[in-house]
């Protein structure tokens, strides 16, 4: 039972929402959807993903994000799945060294009227959105690489004779304790 409880207990911690990123008031509108469709101004969306390009101006800056869906915890799915790029700005100075392209971010505001830019020579209509909140994912270590997690010695490292203590030969059957 012990067991049960602390894996739902570390379940649930897994999937919690950031604060400033909760609620469920937001609308079922994805960035592609957003595009075309004149209706959905002033809804307010969270929307995520990764940063293609950032550009403070006088005043605020704007991000170009290739939008990725959210998952439990309203952080961007690592995948190749996009419905398209957006713009998100807001107010203020965010440095593009810290806010640096292949971030992830989330945002919550309300759709804007598009803006006609490119990418690459081709044409594309970014949804706007005027972001009330945005919120920078910290950098995913993988656990190999993190110093800090250490699995301790191998114990598979030794000989079964443990007064040689050197690395394991091929268990071969004059090896065997038999």
């Amino acid at each position: 039972m012990l067991f049960i409880t602390v894996g739902l207990t570390l379940s649930a911690c897994g999937t919690m929402v950031p604060g400033p990123l909760s609620g469920n008031d937001f609308a079922d509108v994805s960035p592609q959807m957003a595009q075309t469709r004149p209706d959905v101004r002033g809804l307010r969306v969270r929307w995520g993903g990764s940063i293609a390009s950032v550009s403070p101006r006088k005043g605020d800056t704007c991000f170009e994000v290739v939008s990725h869906p959210l998952d439990d915890s309203a952080r961007p799915q690592e995948d190749d799945n996009t419905n398209g790029r957006f713009i998100a700005c807001l107010s203020g100075f965010y440095d593009p060294e810290i806010y640096a392209v292949k971030r992830e971010i989330t945002v919550v505001g309300t759709i804007q009227t598009p803006t006609i830019g490119k990418i690459g020579d081709y044409d594309y209509i970014f949804p706007h959105v005027a972001v009330e909140t945005l919120y920078l994912w910290p950098k995913e270590v993988p656990i190999a690489n993190d110093p800090s997690f250490d699995f301790g010695p191998n114990p598979f490292m030794y000989q079964a004779e443990p007064w040689l203590m050197g690395p394991m030969e091929p268990m071969a059957p004059w090896a065997m304790p038999w």
